[in-house]
């Protein structure tokens, strides 16, 4: 497998290597490899790095999924099935080789359906690749629970060879010309009004957006436009599968209103996490109105992990003075 159409740097170069050898000459997987466990900090290029091999892996039985959206399917296989084992075997089918962009543990309750799954597809002897912004050593970093959650650590570190992908640039940060997607967004302070200058202010009427059995209110919906505060999207008791299910249906997002997020409970800035991550997996146009700018923004939040995630991922949206919008 080659890799000569970018520069890599010289981590970046060691965790290739290690890609290409989960395959063989032809680029089939191979039976019974152990795994990449790909971990650094955000903007390292880890997810870059992850795409390029499996799009070269020659086969069909394949998976690739970000994390959010893997639980979302799987919790709807369980739903449907009513049972753990039979919503895996309906995900996982004969797969060789399965992705997981940003694997992290934060929660307990995660943690437990987390331990099986890994414990299922280490018994399919399925190859498994993974990026993540922790070391194995530091997953459930929560001392309440952390104990807990160590003989799954094991079993990772048994399994996947621990590759570090951790190089001194963050290249979210050096800037370049807009893109599609995320890429194409545009993050604008609020003045003090509480709308950013020069934008037309929405008609705070709104609309509810169904999403599974609850329902999200929204500014504005048009075609695949939503437009919605961030009190309506974090506030209340969403999760990343409702994120999941909105991103399906709507490709531009503009959320408003986006206050400092120390000043706000932490189970809110938390859904805030989630919200970026999965519009940045799913590469959904973005347009932020916020009471400061990034670095300002995200400041000072306490017991809210991955908010130098979301840091590096605000920097590929286009810093704005101004824009239209209803």
């Amino acid at each position: 497998m080659t890799h000569d159409a970018i520069e890599l740097d010289t981590d970046q170069h060691h965790a290739a290597a290690m890609l290409g050898k989960l395959v063989d000459r032809r680029g089939r997987p191979i039976k019974r490899h152990r795994g990449i466990y790909l971990c650094g900090r955000p903007g390292r290029g880890k997810t870059m790095l992850m795409d390029r091999f499996f799009a070269e892996v020659d086969s069909q039985r394949k998976l690739r999924y970000h994390f959010h959206q893997f639980f979302a399917e799987l919790h709807r296989a369980v739903y449907r099935s009513g049972s753990l084992d039979k919503a895996l075997d309906a995900l996982l089918g004969n797969a060789r080789l399965v992705c997981f962009d940003e694997f992290h543990v934060h929660d307990i309750g995660d943690a437990m359906l987390i331990a099986r799954l890994l414990d299922d597809l280490f018994a399919r002897r399925i190859v498994l690749v993974v990026t993540s912004n922790y070391p194995p050593r530091q997953l459930l970093p929560n001392p309440l629970f952390h104990d807990r959650f160590v003989p799954t650590i094991e079993r990772i570190v048994d399994h996947l060879d621990v590759v570090s992908v951790d190089g001194p640039t963050d290249y979210r940060t050096i800037g370049s010309p807009a893109g599609s997607g995320f890429a194409s967004g545009h993050y604008l302070v609020a003045g003090e009004s509480g709308s950013a200058t020069g934008c037309s202010v929405a008609d705070a009427v709104g609309v509810d957006v169904p999403v599974g059995a609850r329902t999200i209110r929204a500014r504005h919906v048009r075609d695949d436009v939503i437009t919605i505060d961030f009190t309506a999207l974090c506030a209340t008791a969403t999760s990343a599968a409702d994120y999941v299910a909105l991103a399906q249906r709507f490709r531009h997002w503009i959320i408003r209103e986006v206050p400092l997020l120390r000043e706000v409970p932490a189970d809110w800035a938390m859904r805030f996490v989630n919200v970026i991550d999965v519009l940045y997996n799913s590469d959904r146009a973005l347009t932020l109105v916020a009471a400061a700018p990034p670095a300002e923004l995200l400041d000072g939040v306490r017991g809210v992990p991955d908010m130098d995630r979301i840091a590096s991922r605000l920097c590929e949206l286009t810093q704005a003075d101004s824009l239209q919008f209803g």
